[in-house]
């Protein structure tokens, strides 16, 4: 039996420039020693590290205004399978700073949401794709509680029914998926605190690794991260398992929880592995990328 199709969305795309130097001071006008430019967005680092194994994927995003070009550019060349949804709105910017006596800083432009048309573009997309697909929505999905999201909303609940749906998102989005019965969400630790405590803010003792995690939602499976600390697992049966990622020297960890969902996609459902062992199979890529300053850029583990 060929493996399933995988598609990731990714609600919030980024034009994201790179921009290296020496050294630098807050305060200080100064000149970069190198650019780089590159397509940012959950989703989208999911893909490519889907591709770098093998897998191909479609990625689907929002994408408008001129950054939304750039970006629709940037991934066409580079072989990307996509579907960008026209949005009302420019795509965000945001420029990453690298170098000198100071960590790795990230400046985000203000979210974006799609609009009605894109959203319900996005949703007939969906319903239109053949059952038996793995869908992954990834990062944030700004304007989700607005009416403009319903129709998403209900393609997202039909595909319960119709193949594999994982999420790995934050905020309101998070509190909806966390509700229905889907087949995975990876999330960090932090996020879950948050989920569990609700909106009162109050401690249910809904946690990583406790009982009452499963009574209270009925995902049927979790994978709570929290950096280079043991990975917690929830698996089917109900059993909790703990696993240590690799140890590294970090160098930039963004995208490595990314790099460890497509690892994940690819063992459980195209690999057919246990979700103990997908996990197992993901860590050293997850590792390897928070070791080397790009994004599922990373010499493959041998």
């Amino acid at each position: 039996m060929p493996p399933p199709p995988f598609l990731t969305l990714t609600g919030n795309l980024l034009w994201e420039r790179t921009l290296t130097f020496a050294t630098w001071e807050p305060g200080r006008t100064q000149r970069a020693a190198g650019e780089t430019c590159q397509v940012g967005g959950k989703g989208i680092n999911v893909s490519k590290m889907l591709g770098r194994l093998g897998s191909p994927s479609t990625a689907l995003c929002f994408a408008g205004g001129a950054s939304g070009a750039e970006c629709a550019a940037w991934l066409r060349e580079r072989g990307f399978e996509f579907v960008a949804f026209p949005s009302d709105r420019a795509t965000r910017d945001g420029v990453v700073v690298r170098g000198g006596n100071h960590p790795e800083t990230t400046f985000l432009g203000p979210d974006a949401p799609p609009g009605a048309a894109a959203v319900r573009a996005c949703a007939d997309f969906l319903e239109a794709q053949p059952d038996g697909g793995v869908l992954a929505v990834c990062g944030s999905l700004p304007g989700w509680e607005s009416a403009d999201f319903d129709p998403l909303r209900s393609a997202l609940h039909r595909w319960l029914g119709r193949g594999r749906l994982v999420a790995d998102t934050y905020g309101a989005p998070l509190a909806w998926f966390a509700g229905r019965p889907l087949d995975l969400i990876k999330i960090n630790r932090s996020e879950l605190a948050g989920l569990c405590a609700g909106p009162a803010g109050k401690d249910t003792g809904c946690h990583a690794g406790s009982a009452a995690l499963r009574s209270r939602f009925p995902v049927r499976t979790w994978v709570v991260t929290e950096g280079p600390k043991a990975v917690r697992i929830l698996d089917e049966s109900g059993d909790i398992v703990e696993l240590m990622p690799p140890p590294v020297r970090e160098v930039s960890a963004t995208g490595s929880g990314d790099v460890l969902l497509a690892c994940l996609l690819e063992g459980r459902w195209r690999r057919g592995l246990p979700l103990v062992r997908a996990v197992a199979f993901a860590l050293p890529y997850a590792a390897a990328n928070a070791a080397d300053p790009g994004v599922a850029d990373f010499p493959l583990p041998p």
